[in-house]
C-alpha cells in the first residue's frame, strides 16, 4: 500500500480530534483514521465527501463494500478504502458527538502514474553528422510527469509540453541530438519522475551510419629502413557502417609501378628501387562516403645505416589537424597533408617545408635533424632546397604557392 499522511488536529474543551491527509496511488488502499485524545466515550463517525455516513461507531450504513473497518474503540475509528479511484478524491469528515459536536476533515488525493511511455524517433537510421529528433510521451498521468533524457550515462536536456485532458495530463518531451559514429549502438533513455511510480523508463538504441576509417600497416620490413633491393608489404584495413564495399590502392600524383602487386587489401613490392619513391594511398568507400590513408615511401641505399629523425611508417591523417605529436616519433610523415601533394625533395640540414602553425610544423621546430620525403621530378639535380622546390613540376608559380619555410 502506497500512502502518505499529513496530520491535522482540532482542539476544543479539552478534546483533541486528530486525523491525517492521505495521498494514495490509484488502485491502492487508503486508510482513514479518526482519533480522540482525552476521550469521554463520545461517539465517533466518518462521513464521505457527500456527507453520507460511512461508519457510525462500528456500523457501516453506506453500501460500499470497499470500505472496511480496521479498528474501533473509544479513542479511534480506522477505516480502509480499497481499489481507490479518482472519483474517491475529496474531503472525508471525522465527527465526534460532544456538546457542541466536533468535526475535522481529511483529504484523500489520488495519484495516477503514466499509462504508457513511448519514444518516437524521427529517423530509424541516421548518418554521422545529422541532427535527429526524438520524442518521448508519458500519457494520462496525475499530476503531470517530469521527463528526463539520457544518452548512455550522460543526461541531456529536452523541451517538454504538457497537455491536460479532464483531470489527466499528457507530457511530451522533444530531444534534438546531433549524432556521430561513436553514438552507434548507444541507448537513448527516457526516464519519468513521478510520485506514483519509480524507475519507469524506456529506451531506443541509436543506429548511425558513417564513412570508412582507413588504416595502413607495414608488414615488412617490420622496422628499420626501406632499402633498395628489399621487399615491402603493406596491408590496408577499413571499417565503417555499412562495411566498405570498395577498396583500392593508388599512387598519389603518379602511375603505379608495373612491378607492384596489389592483391585485395595488400600491396607488395618484391624488389624496391628508388623509382618507387612516392606516396601510396589506400581508399575505401561505402554508401556514406570515401576515406583514405597514405603511406610515404622513401627507398634508401643498400649501404644506408643511419636512420633519419623521421623514418618508418605511420597511419597518415587526411588533414593537418589530425596530426598528433605522439604519433610522429619513429614515423614517416606526409609533409603536405592536403589532398594536393607538395613537390618534395631530400633535405639535408635544411628547413622543412611545413607551415609553422600546423602541428607537424611545431613538432619539427622542436626536433631538429635530417628529414626525408619522396623525391619530386625535376629536383634530382638541385643544389639546395630552394632550387629543388623551384625546379619541381608545376614551375615557378607552383613553387610560389607551395614554398613555405620554418626555421
Amino acid at each position: 500500500m502506497s500512502q502518505l499522511s499529513a496530520e491535522r488536529c482540532f482542539l476544543s474543551d479539552g478534546q483533541n480530534l486528530v486525523t491525517e491527509d492521505v495521498t494514495v496511488v490509484e488502485g491502492d488502499v487508503a486508510t482513514i483514521s479518526c482519533r480522540v485524545k482525552n476521550s469521554d466515550d463520545s461517539v465517533i463517525q466518518l462521513l464521505n465527501p457527500n456527507r453520507q455516513t460511512i461508519y457510525f461507531r462500528d456500523f457501516r450504513p453506506l453500501k460500499d463494500s470497499r470500505f472496511q473497518l480496521v479498528n474501533f474503540s473509544n479513542s479511534e475509528l480506522r477505516v480502509s478504502l480499497t481499489n481507490v479511484s479518482i472519483s474517491d478524491e475529496g474531503r472525508y469528515f471525522c465527527q465526534l458527538y460532544t456538546d457542541p459536536p466536533q468535526e475535522i476533515y481529511t483529504t484523500i488525493t489520488v495519484l495516477v502514474p503514466p499509462r504508457n511511455l513511448v519514444i518516437d524517433i524521427q529517423k530509424e537510421i541516421a548518418v554521422e553528422g545529422e541532427e535527429i529528433e526524438l520524442n518521448c510521451t508519458a500519457m494520462a498521468s496525475r499530476p503531470a510527469t517530469t521527463i528526463r533524457w539520457f544518452k548512455g550515462n550522460k543526461e541531456l536536456t529536452g523541451k517538454s509540453e504538457v497537455e491536460q485532458w479532464s483531470d489527466m495530463y499528457t507530457v511530451t518531451s522533444q530531444l534534438l541530438l546531433k549524432v556521430g559514429r561513436e553514438d552507434d549502438g548507444v541507448p537513448v533513455i527516457c526516464l519519468v519522475d513521478h510520485p506514483a511510480v519509480k524507475d519507469l523508463q524506456t529506451q531506443r538504441y541509436l543506429e548511425v551510419m558513417y564513412k570508412p576509417q582507413v588504416r595502413v600497416s607495414q608488414n615488412y620490413p617490420v622496422q628499420g629502413l626501406t632499402r633498395e633491393g628489399e621487399p615491402l608489404e603493406l596491408t590496408c584495413a577499413a571499417f565503417g557502417k555499412p562495411q566498405p564495399t570498395d577498396m583500392r590502392w593508388l599512387r598519389v600524383d603518379d602511375e603505379m609501378p608495373q612491378h607492384v602487386v596489389v592483391s585485395g587489401s595488400n600491396l607488395l613490392i618484391s624488389n624496391l628501387n628508388k623509382t618507387d619513391n612516392g606516396t601510396y594511398r589506400c581508399e575505401a568507400s561505402n554508401a556514406v562516403g570515401k576515406s583514405h590513408a597514405d603511406y610515404m615511401l622513401f627507398v634508401y641505399d643498400t649501404t644506408a645505416t643511419t636512420e633519419p629523425a623521421v623514418h618508418g611508417f605511420t597511419q597518415l591523417p587526411n588533414s593537418a589537424e589530425e596530426l598528433d605529436y605522439g604519433d610522429l616519433s619513429g614515423t614517416r610523415v606526409l609533409l603536405n597533408a592536403s589532398t594536393e601533394a607538395l613537390p618534395t625533395v631530400q633535405l639535408s640540414n635544411a628547413s622543412v617545408a611545413l607551415h609553422p602553425d600546423s602541428r607537424a610544423g611545431r613538432y619539427f621546430a622542436r626536433h631538429k635533424g635530417t628529414y626525408f620525403t619522396h623525391e619530386a621530378k625535376g629536383a634530382d639535380d638541385a643544389a639546395d632546397a630552394d632550387t629543388a622546390i623551384i625546379n619541381a613540376e608545376g614551375g615557378q608559380n607552383n613553387s610560389e604557392e607551395k614554398k613555405e619555410y620554418f626555421i
